[in-house]
């Protein structure tokens, strides 16, 4: 576990502008950065560093935090995995806490596999380029299928030695352990001894997220039938293959800006592609895909098209696979390519234009795929037809999205010339048992298609919703101007006007607690509690919200503290200088707080309305009476400061 020391260290040295700026082209904007969103396909930049706040702000995607975040927003780093890439950026040393003994072993495996694999990788690259029988047979190989110098050392392209245990020899005399080795699959064990699993084989590794390599696919040159094509490593606590992409360390950002990962089958399949230029694009490595592989996909994109080399029987076996996307709530299509080509021959004969204008051209929603295929399969065959139209509905069943189920009920039903209703009855019929097996009796039942009106909106949702803006806006004000003091007037016990000054924390904070006001929404209720006791260690609070870590609170901070017009517009260029917030502090820190009082009398009044007509005593009676004075003697006050008109009863 890194130590909070080290966490600090790295929050102190890494320069936001800096490190944002290896991934997206940043100019001076005034006191901030501009830049194009690396989250979109924006034309007009939208992207904002700010660095005396250290917090980046991004208008068209929403997206914003700290150096931190932004790391494990665009790179879909973990916590610790952003912080240690700081660390390696900055050469700061990681200092660990005190870990479990199963902790350190755990973390001492990992380790050493990770080693041995590193270790195993660069061999491979080695004998490929510098060894006569590596450049004979893995390079010469490489080069037939059209792979260049550069696209072989991007990924990193190996060759294992056709003899008995070169490269685990090679290991033992540097120094690892065999044990390891052979935990990684890269060496096996017979009576007579240790021998290299990937030998005479030309090598594929593959890499997890951050880009180390954790496993290795091998593929054989020879033609003999009785040899597989394709070894693959076992799985270790290095490497579980159904949480791996082949190729998405380096197809990540293409698919955070593309908004659209395309999958296909093999190693070379993703090599031909990202040489030609199409670098958004992923394989599952030749198994069958699974829910970690999607969800791995769609933590950087929601659309997925498959590309498939036109064998039905392959495309057919797929459709598990493309069930559980729909089921994910993601976008699914799906592109043939011509007879006797796959993704690999396609992209060494075209260009990258002309592989994207055929991708565009010819890829096909996954629904309207499906129903086509087995239509023309099922004919004019009734029990064939009957069969085909469950299946379709199976299908669409998994999207969880209703008006989307809507349109593909729609669209099967014009494929299929037959009415709608039909297949709506047939899906309505799945949903229903589907929910009758969750087995939760609290579930709702799944909502009709047809559409229906809007239920009308209670009071206490529409005041929640108001409540939470008024309660974002004092959060906002806190944050903002926690350095700042506010000039007051009051009455004194003579009528007599008298000025005063005071923080604005301060004054907020006591005006909460006067007013005997609580923030009702969770996550700004935590970040009061601890803005209170921040200030109470004498700590900088603001400085403690950008470097949260919870993701959320920062973001939160990011938004707060970042003002669009502020940082987009520099009117003092055009000797504009409008009257800004600041100027009116004590305005709005009153305003706000009236409001929040607003917010709760309304609330209030609710709780009293729904009281009216229901038996009471006298007693009751009186004291409900009283409770409605004071609310309005309050709405009066509210209404003389803000101009605020409040209906009678609200």
């Amino acid at each position: 576990m890194i130590s909070r020391e080290t966490i600090d260290k790295v929050y102190q040295t890494a320069i936001i502008e800096d490190v944002i700026g290896d991934f997206v082209q940043l100019k001076r904007s005034g006191n901030a950065f501009k830049g194009r969103s690396p989250f979109s396909n924006e034309k007009t930049p939208s992207f904002f560093v700010v660095p005396a706040k250290n917090i980046y702000k991004d208008f068209s995607s929403g997206k914003g935090g700290n150096v931190v975040d932004f790391l494990m927003q665009h790179e879909k780093l973990s916590y610790p995995e952003a912080i240690r890439w700081l660390a390696a950026k900055y050469n700061i040393e990681i200092e660990e806490d005190q870990a479990s003994a199963e902790q350190l072993q755990e973390k001492s495996e990992r380790e050493q596999l990770s080693i041995v694999t590193e270790f195993a990788n660069k061999y491979f690259q080695q004998q490929l380029h510098e060894s006569e029988e590596g450049q004979a047979i893995g390079l010469s190989y490489f080069t037939e299928r059209g792979f260049l110098p550069e696209t072989i050392k991007t990924f990193q392209l190996g060759y294992c030695p056709d003899k008995w245990d070169s490269m685990t020899k090679a290991a033992i005399d540097a120094g690892y352990n065999p044990d390891y080795l052979k935990k990684t699959g890269l060496t096996r064990e017979r009576e007579n001894g240790y021998y290299d699993f990937f030998r005479g084989r030309v090598m594929f590794p593959i890499h997890n997220i951050s880009g180390k390599a954790i496993a290795f696919g091998g593929r054989t040159l020879k033609a003999e039938k009785d040899i597989a094509k394709y070894f693959n490593s076992p799985e270790s606590e290095l490497y579980i293959k159904s949480n791996v992409l082949y190729g998405l360390h380096l197809a990540k950002n293409e698919l955070v800006k593309q908004d659209m990962c395309y999958l296909c089958e093999g190693y070379t399949d993703v090599i031909a592609m990202h040489q030609a230029g199409v670098q958004n694009v992923v394989s599952s490595s030749g198994t069958s895909l699974t829910e970690g592989q999607i969800r791995l996909i769609k933590r950087y994109t929601h659309n997925i098209t498959i590309l498939f080399d036109g064998d039905s029987a392959g495309i057919k076996a797929s459709f598990r696979g493309i069930d559980m996307i729909l089921k994910e709530g993601m976008n699914v299509r799906v592109l043939l390519f011509p007879d006797g080509d796959d993704p690999d021959s396609f992209s060494r004969k075209h260009s990258s234009s002309e592989i994207q204008a055929f991708i565009t051209g010819h890829s096909r929603d996954f629904i309207r795929f499906k129903t086509e295929l087995l239509a023309q399969e099922a004919g004019e065959d009734p029990i064939k037809r009957a069969a085909l139209i469950r299946n379709i509905v199976e299908s669409i069943a998994l999207i969880p999205d209703a008006i989307t189920r809507g349109v593909f009920v729609q669209e099967c039903a014009r494929l299929l010339q037959m009415q709608e209703q039909t297949i709506l009855t047939e899906l309505n019929k799945l949903l229903l048992t589907q929910a009758k097996k969750s087995g939760k009796d609290e579930q709702p039942l799944p909502q009709p298609l047809l559409d229906a009106p809007p239920a009308e909106q209670p009071l206490e949702s529409s005041l929640e919703l108001t409540t939470l803006h008024q309660e974002r806006d004092f959060i906002r004000l806190l944050l903002t101007y926690s350095g700042d003091s506010v000039e007051l007037t009051f009455e004194n016990e003579d009528k007599k006007k008298e000025n005063f000054s005071m923080s604005a924390v301060e004054f907020l904070i006591s005006s909460l607690d006067m007013a005997e006001l609580q923030l009702r929404t969770p996550i700004y209720r935590q970040i009061l509690d601890e803005f209170k006791e921040l200030v109470v260690q004498e700590r900088d609070a603001v400085k403690g919200f950008t470097q949260h870590t919870n993701p959320e609170i920062t973001s939160i901070t990011s938004d707060l503290l970042t003002e669009k017009d502020a940082v987009s517009s520099n009117w003092s260029r055009h000797k504009i200088y409008p009257e800004t917030e600041k100027d009116k502090l004590s305005y709005a820190l009153q305003t706000c707080v009236y409001a929040l009082q607003l917010m709760n009398i309304r609330m209030i009044y609710a709780e009293i309305n729904a009281l009216n007509g229901q038996a009471m005593s006298d007693e009751e009676a009186d004291a409900m009476l009283m409770r409605k004075i004071e609310l309005d003697h309050l709405k009066k006050v509210i209404t003389q400061f803000t101009g605020i008109v409040i209906l009678p009863g609200v």
